[in-house]
């Protein structure tokens, strides 16, 4: 009975361990997938990416189980942007340019070829202007023009987006129902995402000022008749 029950024990080992094995090699058949991948630029030093490129595909080619696994985030392109002037850019892209887990290969990349464009960084000082909208409480006015602090926010990002910019924008300030002078803080607001504002948050005085009340005039004593 024992060597029985051995024969069975051996019997069924081996068995699961035929079916672990071809587990494992149907785990191991190759398979690819494309993946949308992020883009990241490493322009030189104080130049900046006009028109960037932010997803490429990239199909990869793995074990069917190591694909399984790939997360899109996981995926990163590294460009590196070898300009020395103002003007256009143009960069090859190259499997080493993938950054992804062991593993797996770069079957191929599109676009693989970034049409860039590439400006100068700079940094300038702009006037903070306040839109208002809305209706003041009535017979309330604005009592002058709205001051803000600070006046003026620091702008970085190509010289092509500053040089074009005339003021900073903040969002706009409801007059709505006011009839005294208030202050409110509101968000500046980014022409483009390529711009970086030092300060993103403005306080805002709103001066008003109510109607003077209409005095009521004196009745003229009647004369007596005489």
């Amino acid at each position: 009975m024992r060597l029985g029950a051995l024969r069975a024990t051996a019997l069924l080992l081996a068995i699961l361990m035929w079916l672990w094995v071809t587990v494992e090699r149907r785990g191991e058949r190759p398979a690819e997938k494309i993946v949308e991948a992020t883009v990241t630029y490493n322009p030189p030093p104080g130049m900046m990416i006009l028109d960037p490129v932010e997803k490429v595909r990239v199909r990869l080619r793995g074990s069917d189980r190591a694909i399984r696994r790939v997360n899109p985030f996981q995926i990163d392109v590294q460009v590196v942007v070898r300009a020395d002037r103002e003007g256009p850019a143009e960069v090859q892209l190259k499997p080493e340019d993938v950054m992804m887990p062991e593993g797996l290969e770069v079957v191929s990349i599109e676009p693989n070829v970034l049409r860039l464009h590439v400006d100068q960084e700079v940094r300038r000082l702009l006037p903070v202007e306040v839109p208002l909208v809305g209706e003041p409480a009535a017979g309330a006015q604005l009592a002058g023009s709205p001051k803000v602090t600070p006046d003026e926010v620091l702008v970085t990002g190509p010289r092509k987006l500053v040089g074009a910019l005339g003021n900073v924008r903040t969002n706009a300030i409801s007059l709505d129902g006011h009839a005294f002078s208030f202050t409110e803080s509101t968000l500046l607001v980014s022409p483009d995402p390529l711009l970086q504002l030092q300060t993103q948050v403005v306080s805002v005085e709103i001066p008003m000022q109510q109607p003077h009340p209409v005095a009521e005039a004196t009745p003229t004593p009647r004369r007596p008749r005489g």
